[in-house]
Parts: structure tokens; sequence; C-alpha cells
């Protein structure tokens, strides 16, 4: 593929408000109105059918507690009525099973249920589907190929597994390869690299925080997050997403009020934050958040698993996006998992903080080491997205998956959905807000051909309802448009134009030549 002038110049030098520009386009009165009576109405149900169980007149199909009368129920009840009477019911659009590899198209394996859910058979048709729901940016999700080549290499060298932990006999040099490759790609000292991306962020902040600290976190931060946090002992305190004012607002309240009861100086403040959240496909306000870090003397925490490889001109995340200087963040975070195709996450900065993280983790004594195979996909990817390889096949993922997201985005809130997000994020969210719809977008974009992810409620708030399209370097400009095809049917069969500020338009009303300049021609 290559790329046309334009397009080229386009997606390296972002004017600033293109830069800046998000959507949040509040949810319409009557939408909420409805999806609050909605869930009202099955939470009615559910309390209904209940009792229909406990008289007899419909079969318990749940697993019982087993304590004693008198015991405190092991299960949060509320949590149990919810996944019985109001999950179960659309309970096929999740978990749903694949027999491919999760590349740009994948092979769905269906389902069927005789008993509304609760259990399911498999027919044995497998549904061929674009893949709108996995976190393969840079299109690097691969069974052939020079990352595989070298995985499937790795083994017969290394075997699959280490049977030990780092701060045993599992650091193999292959490791070190890689956690200097990772330290030199993001223009910092150090970096270690861990199993799982999860606990990454929770096993790793309680060895940078503690009692005495705090610990400012905006409010739309992942859980792996917050666990860390919790996990840590430190005092926590919420900031509004994105919201600087509310957040140097904090910052001052915490430099001059000091601990609760002592009022003694905290030990230091940790502003935790996320690149691109996963969830709402909104970038970090990163200058803003650096300006204040500087004027209170506070740290950040940066977790860019969303953007490492999928945001800036280099693939370096928000700090690549915003051109900033990485020595401005104190903990660069990021995973492995998603643009690099392989699993694990690191933590990277100056060399006393990676020395410190290296002793304190509990994931360096309690979890073995990465297998080689994992992390030579890793070596390979970072390879290629850096050039090392003697190609520029890394920038040419990096600028498609730039153009695909700003082609496909664009076309989505000129039909009047309402879009969630930075215009540069490859999470793109469209709001569906009702229940019902959570299951009717799911089933009826699979039967187009389109396997995608619906969330809702508790994942998001009880009104906010989506369904988050995550856009690859691997999908084709036919991949795209048979998707906004798909998701202009679908909007016009269960009604998801919401938007008051963009008239309702179908996909063949649209002037294509119009978004022509947002994609990279092959």
């Amino acid at each position: 593929m290559a790329a046309t002038k334009k397009s080229k110049k386009k997606s390296k030098n972002l004017s600033q408000s293109d830069q800046l520009h998000e959507e949040f386009e509040e949810t319409p009165t009557w939408t909420a109105v409805v999806t609050v009576l909605g869930y009202a109405i099955l939470s009615a149900l559910g309390w209904l059918r209940d009792f229909l169980r406990n008289v007899g007149l419909e079969d318990k199909k749940t697993s019982q507690d087993s304590n004693p009368k008198d015991f405190v129920p092991l299960y949060q009840s509320y949590e149990c009525f919810y996944t019985r009477n109001l999950y179960t019911r659309i309970r096929d659009v999740f978990n749903q099973p694949i027999a491919s590899v999760a590349g740009a198209k994948v092979d769905v394996m269906e389902r069927v249920s005789d008993d509304f859910n609760w259990t399911f058979k498999f027919s044995g048709k497998k549904l061929p589907s674009i893949n709108l729901g996995s976190y393969n940016y840079l299109g690097f999700a691969e069974n052939s190929g020079p990352c595989s080549e070298q995985a499937i290499k790795s083994i017969e060298k290394y075997g699959v597994a280490t049977c030990s932990t780092r701060h045993e006999l599992g650091t193999q040099q292959y490791m070190v390869e890689l956690e200097k490759l990772m330290a030199k790609y993001l223009n910092v000292e150090d970096c270690i690299a861990f199993g799982m991306g999860f606990a990454t962020n929770a096993l790793n902040i309680p060895a940078i925080a503690g009692k005495g600290d705090l610990i400012l976190s905006d409010t739309l931060n992942h859980t792996s997050l917050i666990l860390g946090a919790r996990l840590s002992g430190a005092v926590i305190r919420k900031f509004e997403h994105n919201d600087m004012k509310d957040l140097e607002l904090q910052l001052r309240d915490a430099i001059i009020h000091g601990q609760p009861r002592t009022c003694r100086p905290w030990k230091k403040i940790l502003i935790v934050v996320e690149g691109v959240y996963s969830m709402e496909g909104s970038l970090c306000k990163l200058p803003e958040v650096i300006a204040l870090k500087k004027k209170y003397k506070a740290y950040i925490y940066m977790d860019e698993a969303h953007s490492v490889g999928a945001i800036g001109s280099h693939g370096r995340g928000v700090v690549d996006y915003w051109n900033a200087d990485p020595n401005d963040i104190d903990v660069h975070m990021g995973t492995f998992t998603k643009s690099f195709g392989s699993a694990g996450g690191y933590i990277a900065g100056k060399k006393t903080l990676i020395d410190h993280i290296r002793i304190y983790t509990h994931s360096g004594c309690y979890s073995p080491s990465m297998s080689a195979p994992i992390v030579y996909q890793i070596i390979s990817a970072l390879s290629i997205i850096m050039g090392l390889d003697g190609t520029n096949a890394g920038q040419k993922r990096i600028q498609q998956l730039a153009c695909n997201v700003r082609y496909f985005r664009r076309q989505l809130v000129d039909m009047g959905f309402i879009v969630y997000g930075n215009d540069n994020s490859p999470v793109v969210p469209v709001m569906i807000f009702m229940p019902a719809k959570i299951a009717a977008v799911n089933r009826e974009m699979l039967k187009r051909g389109c396997a995608v992810v619906t969330v809702g409620f508790p994942a998001t708030a009880l009104t906010e309802s989506r369904v988050r399209f995550c856009i690859s370097a691997g999908h084709t400009k036919e991949m795209l448009d048979h998707a906004l095809k798909a998701m202009d049917e679908v909007g016009h069969l269960v009604s998801l134009r919401y938007s008051k500020r963009n008239p309702p338009r179908r996909w063949n009303e649209l002037n294509q030549a119009d978004y022509e300049n947002e994609y990279l021609s092959s």
C-alpha cells in the first residue's frame, strides 16, 4: 500500500484543533427516560419471575447457595438478580467463541439455545465476519509472516515456558533484549516487561505508591488501575474525566490541607491517567497534565495500553501524539496485547524507577516470566514498527490505521449517529442507549457479516449503552465500506440516529468523494 501525498501530510501534521476535537453529545432527554423505564420494566419482570421460581411455578436454573440460612450470602444478591434476569436474556451476544486467527476477518462459531440462553449448543457452523471488536490495531494478529515465523522458531530453541519467576531462573536472554528494545522505542532509560497487562497495573502501583501517598485518578480509569491503587494503601481521590480544572482543584486542595487528621504533607502525589480511554475513545490532555504536574510537583503514571502503537506519527502513544518529552512522564505503562498482537505489559522510565520495581514488584516473585513465542512476537512486531527490519512496513501500518479511523468515524458522524471520543482514536463508540438494542444491534450486525462488541450497564452508565468499534490497520477500504453499510441498515432498522447536531442520512446519500482523502489508497 502506498499513501497519497495529501493523506500522508494530513496524517503527520494534524492541526491543534484536529488533535483536540472530541465529541460527547448529550443523551437526548426522552431517550434517557425511555432507557431508564426499560431497565425498570426488566427489573419488575425479574422480581415477578423470581417470585414464580420461589413458589415453584417456574424452574430454578441457577446454582443455589449451599450455606445454612443463618449465614451471610456468599454472593451479592443484586448481582445474581441482574445476571439471572437481565444479562441472561442477551447472553448470546457476549463471550462469542471464534475458530480462527483474530485478524481483520474472523470465524465466529454459531451457538443455539433452546432454553432462552441458559445453555448453548454449537451448531457446527462458522460465520465469516469482519472483526470490528478486537484490539488488533496494527494488524499483527496473524498466523503467517515474519512475526509468526520468529515465534515458531523460538519454541524450537527455548520451548514454551521457563517454569520460573524473574527473581529465580526466569530471566532469559530474550527478556533482556525485549526490555532494551522497548526502552529504545519509547526514548526512556529502562523498561521491565510482565506476562499480563492487567497485572502490570494491579501489582506494580503498590510498588510505587503506599501509605502516606495520594493518588489522583481519572473517573474513567480502567479497573486494573483502580485495583492497583486500592492495593497500594494510598489515599485515592477522583477527578472528573479529562477535566483539568477539577484536577488542579484537587492538587491545590491536597497541598494546602495535606493528609487527613494530621495535616502533614503528602509523601508524594501520583496522577494516574490513560492515553486512550477504551470505553469512551477519548484522549488524555497530556500537555495540560504535564503543566499541572510541574506546577504542583506531582508525578504522572501514564497507562498507554490502548495508545502505544496506535496513536502518534511513530506509534509511540499519546506522548508521541502530543509531541511531549518522554522524560516528563514519570511512569510509562503499556500492554503488548493490542498493537503488538501478543500478551503482557511493560513499565518504562528512569533506570532508578525500574530497578526499584524489579526488586519490589509482586509479579517478579509470584508469576512465571514470559514465554519465548510471546516475547519474539513482540520483538518482531516492534522491529517492524521501528523500521529495524529495513522496510517501512511499520510506518505504513501506523498511517493506514490513522486514515482508517478518520474515514470510518467521520462517516458514522455524518450519518447521524452519536459517536463518542477523539477524531483520531481507534476506539469508536456509537451510542445505542436502550437495553433491548444491545442485543438487537449485535445480532443484526452479525447477520450482515460484522462481528462487533456491544456494551451496557454495569460496564457503562445506565443510559450509555454502546456498540464499540475497534479499527485496525488490517481493515481494507472494502471492509470498512461493508461495515458502514451494515451499520446504516441496522441503524435504520432499530432507530439509532439520535444526534441533534448532525441530521440523519443514509450511507448511500453521502458523497464518498468527500472521504477519500481520509483513506490511504491501495
